[in-house]
């Protein structure tokens, strides 16, 4: 035997154990943690697709939610798992995009995380409350620069998805407007309502009662199309504002190490359950736009976004607690 036939042998035992794992893979149940309490987007997309994903492998999907500290903690949680595929969890933008710029996290998104597919998307909206003078983009950029200082707008905690969206509109509008935190997104509905603030971003979903009620005034979508669901409202492209492509995302992942087979094996899984008729129906009612890519695309994409906001944070002086 010649030294490459021997090497060649060699290699093939080795990846022999590999292939016939992810061959059998799923053996056992699989646990799909959500960073979130049950309820939110990340825990209806786990538990529509989880299903989906159950049956076309007959072992059972088990969600598991482990909410804390604005998702980091459930994220932390799979990046510390073992590195079989039988642990993924349904992340979202803030705790593999923006938590690690806003502060001290545990894991390294792209060091520590293994991507498997960028699941869905969900444009944010920039509304006002119905007292502001402004019904549109070019109204309400010149109101706030005639009264700089004077308008606020509210967001769902500090560095959250909304705060750095409104931040980005400050940066490219280059006006001045005040941040007023909130404990979640319903409180600060609540203040918009009351009028008690004049604007914010907030997930399409979350407001799209008010908006269809007449109780907040739409701006633009931060979309790259129209909403179905609010098909009058224009994007930000539409509204004079390209550079604000501003989506909230939630995708699937798995420790580092995970072997690709394994990976390749979630991913397949993940994206033929996300092509499901019914699948795709019950999240549309959510307002959310399934994607589905490779886990190379989803790496790139995630890399990118990091990129984007950690720019936002430095440049907006938003002030971190690393």
């Amino acid at each position: 035997m010649t030294i490459c036939s021997r090497l060649l042998a060699v290699f093939l035992l080795l990846v022999a154990p590999i292939t016939a794992s992810a061959q059998e893979f799923p053996s056992k149940p699989i646990r799909m943690i959500v960073p979130f309490p049950p309820g939110g987007p990340n825990d209806i997309i786990a538990r529509v697709i989880g299903q989906k994903m159950s049956e076309l492998v007959k072992q059972p999907i088990i969600v598991d939610n482990r909410a804390g500290q604005g998702g980091v903690l459930g994220t932390d949680a799979v990046a510390k798992a073992a590195p079989d595929g039988y642990t993924v969890a349904i992340a979202s933008a803030g705790a593999l995009a923006i938590s690690p710029s806003m502060e001290k996290v545990a894991y390294d998104t792209l060091k520590d995380l293994a991507p498997v597919t960028l699941v869905a998307t969900v444009p944010e909206m920039l509304v006002v409350a119905t007292d502001v003078p402004a019904s549109n983009m070019s109204e309400l950029v010149a109101l706030a620069r005639a009264q700089p200082g004077k308008l606020n707008f509210a967001s769902s905690g500090p560095g959250s998805l909304p705060h750095l969206a409104c931040e980005l509109f400050k940066l490219t509008t280059k006006i001045d407007i005040v941040h007023v935190p909130y404990r979640g997104a319903a409180p600060a509905v609540n203040d918009l309502l009351g009028q008690q603030v004049q604007m914010t971003f907030l997930d399409l979903p979350v407001i799209l009662p008010q908006i269809k009620a007449g109780s907040l005034r739409p701006i633009a979508l931060g979309g790259r199309e129209r909403a179905p669901t609010a098909p009058d409202v224009p994007t930000m492209a539409e509204a004079g504002m390209p550079d604000l492509i501003i989506e909230n995302w939630y995708g699937m992942v798995a420790p580092a190490g995970t072997p690709p087979a394994i990976v390749a094996r979630l991913n397949k899984l993940a994206t033929d359950a996300m092509a499901d008729p019914a699948v795709k129906a019950k999240l549309a009612e959510q307002g959310l736009t399934l994607v589905g890519d490779t886990p190379e695309h989803f790496r790139d994409f995630v890399a990118a976004d990091i990129r984007k906001w950690a720019k936002v944070i430095q440049d907006a002086g938003v002030v971190t607690a690393k």
